[in-house]
C-alpha cells in the first residue's frame, strides 16, 4: 500500500470534488455529496473512474460534478534531513 507522502511525491494532489445529483424518487430535489482523494492533474483518472462508478451503480442520477485539485507537495520541495537534536 502506497503512502500518501510517497504518493504526493510521484506527482498526486488532493482532489475534491462535489457531486450534485438527483434523489431518485424527488427528482426535483438536488443534493450533493463531496469526495476527495490523492489524483493526477489534468486527467484525473481516480475521479472519472468514480464518476463512472456512480453513473453504473447509483440511483441518484448525476446533475453536475465541480472539483478543485491542489499538489500539497512537489519532489522539489522534499528533502531527507538526517541530524540529532539533544534537549536539557
Amino acid at each position: 500500500m502506497t503512502t500518501e507522502t510517497e504518493l504526493m511525491l510521484k506527482g498526486y494532489g488532493l482532489t475534491t470534488a462535489e457531486i450534485f445529483y438527483r434523489m431518485p424518487d424527488y427528482t426535483s430535489v438536488l443534493n450533493s455529496f463531496v469526495w476527495q482523494d490523492y489524483d493526477l492533474a489534468p486527467d484525473h483518472p481516480a475521479l472519472f473512474k468514480f464518476v463512472e462508478f456512480w453513473q453504473r451503480e447509483i440511483e441518484g442520477p448525476l446533475h453536475s460534478v465541480r472539483f478543485t485539485h491542489r499538489k500539497l507537495l512537489s519532489s522539489g520541495e522534499w528533502q531527507n534531513q538526517v541530524g540529532e537534536f539533544t534537549l536539557h
